[in-house]
């Protein structure tokens, strides 16, 4: 099952509509919204918000970046989530429990994120931390691809239990690169063996349970001169090698890693013909009324299983639940540490 929607993903100015952003997102090559910090006072007002939205656009995906440690936008009224890193620090020696506790972050944090309206966090990372890269480190579950694989698996697990779906990034693996791409465009020089061997095992392995991938604004010139975003080669590799069938959405074309592909609208075309399905563009306004004019007439189609499509939990209510209130205490525990 699918649904139709226009192929761009915009963020907002603040924590409450504006009447210019009531016109904007009732543009149809807008096809969803993603929230960040500055968007967010408490759980309670990202519900709201994400209500405002849907009485202009029901059908519009509302997103996050969720994970915990240092990528969590979203803090008050929710739990505090350690990195993923710190839950993958016991797997070498209490695998079971580790894998336990995997699965029932997935599953709180998928319970969170729908009780405060949202369709979709952009989690798990599966990149491989090979302590190279800064602004992967911790966001990573592991320097084994093969424990990365297990515990991202797990993690999966428990969002799809909570009824959310799962969007894997950064495909093939930013892990191995030191320089961040939202600032430069980093270029690792690992042949696609080595990446086969390596970054690619945990997209490889998961790649059939995923709803959504994001690829990295990373190139890899041993096997395609473009950004992995850009790609047709590596997101064809993605589709027909690893056999996904989900949803690509490219990374924010606004960072520094995708000027490689020219203006903002040049940026989107290049992105949805290499096969993204949708493109984000964040934090910089013409540049995303830029894009929606180069996307005009352009739609998408996604599936439908983004969109969350159960009963909303109260966030009041989740207290209630047993399982909550023990993971809440052990998450919240482990981030204090």
């Amino acid at each position: 099952m699918t649904q139709t929607l226009g192929p761009v993903m915009l963020d907002l100015e603040g924590p409450r509509l504006l009447a210019d952003e009531r016109q904007l997102l009732q543009r149809p090559e807008v096809g969803g919204v993603i929230l960040f910090a500055r968007n967010i006072e408490s759980a309670r007002q990202v519900r709201e918000l994400c209500d405002a939205i849907r009485r202009l656009r029901p059908e519009l995906l509302l997103a996050i970046d969720q994970e915990g440690g240092r990528v969590q936008r979203l803090r008050e009224g929710v739990t505090r989530l350690p990195a993923m890193g710190r839950i993958g620090r016991d797997f070498a020696t209490s695998p079971e429990v580790t894998l336990r506790l995997c699965l029932d972050a997935g599953w709180l944090l998928g319970m969170e994120m729908a009780a405060s309206g949202l369709d979709l966090t952009f989690a798990p990372v599966l990149d491989v931390d090979s302590g190279i890269s800064s602004v992967i480190g911790d966001r990573s579950f592991s320097s084994d691809p093969d424990a990365v694989a297990a515990m991202a698996g797990a993690f999966i697990s428990g969002l799809h239990e909570a009824g959310m779906a799962a969007v894997g990034k950064h495909f093939p693996g930013h892990g191995g690169v030191a320089a961040d791409s939202h600032l430069e465009q980093p270029v690792d020089e690992r042949p696609l063996e080595a990446l086969r061997r390596h970054d690619l095992i945990p997209f490889s392995e998961l790649s059939s349970r995923l709803d959504g991938v994001m690829p990295a604004h990373v190139t890899y010139p041993a096997f395609d001169a473009r950004p992995a975003g850009f790609s047709a080669s590596w997101l064809g590799l993605l589709r027909e090698s690893l056999g996904f069938r989900g949803t690509i959405f490219s990374d924010d074309l606004g960072m520094a890693g995708a000027a490689f592909a020219g203006s903002p609208g040049e940026r989107a075309l290049a992105a949805l013909e290499a096969g993204c399905d949708m493109v984000l563009v964040c934090n910089d306004r013409a540049a995303a009324l830029e894009a929606l004019e180069a996307c005009t007439g352009r739609t998408t189609r996604l599936a439908a299983r983004l969109r969350y499509g159960r009963a909303r939990p109260d966030l009041d209510a989740l207290e209630a639940l047993g399982r909550w209130r023990r993971v809440h205490a052990r998450l919240e525990a482990m981030a204090s540490l």
